[in-house]
């Protein structure tokens, strides 16, 4: 007769979450890491993750926003699911699912100091455990590609803006130059922000700069448009 589910002898999965933290610092893309503090892989850096909690958490978003909150003291910022990794070899414990979340966040809300985060430029990672490398390679193309027709860049900005900054933060996430007049034509088309009424910022050899807040209803959602930022 066959043994039923309960009485079977095969070795519980590791079922997990990782959040890659994505933010801008000297204008470069960088990602949070964390020394692992046992093991497999000890003191070696990894991305934000741990064990989703059956009893806690309602659905593996939560138990991300959980493991952010626990790991980085950052509460629910905009979070999306990326992939999930699952395999025999990706845990030498055994055979492990990880579902992925990444999530941006300004450089000045990192509590750096708490629990050893650290900060690495996306493109000179250091030697990272599991497969934390093919994972952040995923979520920095994946943020790029969406960077293209969304609002999601602006989730690693400071608020209030002014255009030629947040015009910057488009840049330094695409990696490219962007067309003033063409980006500017999108944010019209994304309708996010939301000018600060007799809020200017004094902009150097240049005009004044008029500055913007996020609207709230896209606080937590995306805006998107059709065509790319460039085109």
């Amino acid at each position: 007769m066959a043994k039923s589910p309960t009485t079977t002898n095969h070795p519980a999965v590791i079922c997990t979450v990782d959040v890659v933290l994505l933010t801008l610092q000297d204008d470069a893309l960088h990602v949070v890491l964390l020394p692992r503090k046992a093991p497999p892989f000890a003191d070696m850096p990894a991305l934000p993750g741990g064990y989703i909690h059956a009893q806690e958490d309602k659905t593996a978003w939560d138990a991300a926003a959980r493991v952010l909150k626990d790991k980085a003291a950052i509460a629910s910022p905009y979070l999306e699911q990326l992939a999930t990794y699952s395999g025999a070899e990706r845990d030498p414990r055994g055979w492990s699912v990880s579902i992925v979340y990444y999530a941006l966040v300004p450089s000045e809300v990192l509590a750096l100091g708490h629990e050893d985060l650290m900060l690495a430029p996306v493109s000179r990672l250091p030697k990272l455990a599991f497969d934390h490398k093919s994972i952040i390679e995923l979520a920095v193309s994946r943020v790029r590609a969406k960077s293209q027709y969304s609002s999601l860049p602006v989730y690693l900005c400071s608020e209030p803006i002014t255009l030629p900054r947040l015009q910057a933060v488009y840049e330094a996430v695409l990696g490219e130059p962007i067309n003033k007049v063409s980006f500017r034509r999108k944010m019209d088309e994304l309708g996010m922000l939301e000018p600060v009424e007799g809020s200017m910022e004094a902009g150097g050899a240049h005009r004044p700069a008029q500055v913007y807040r996020l609207r709230k209803e896209f606080r937590r959602e995306l805006s998107m448009v059709a065509r790319g930022i460039n085109s």
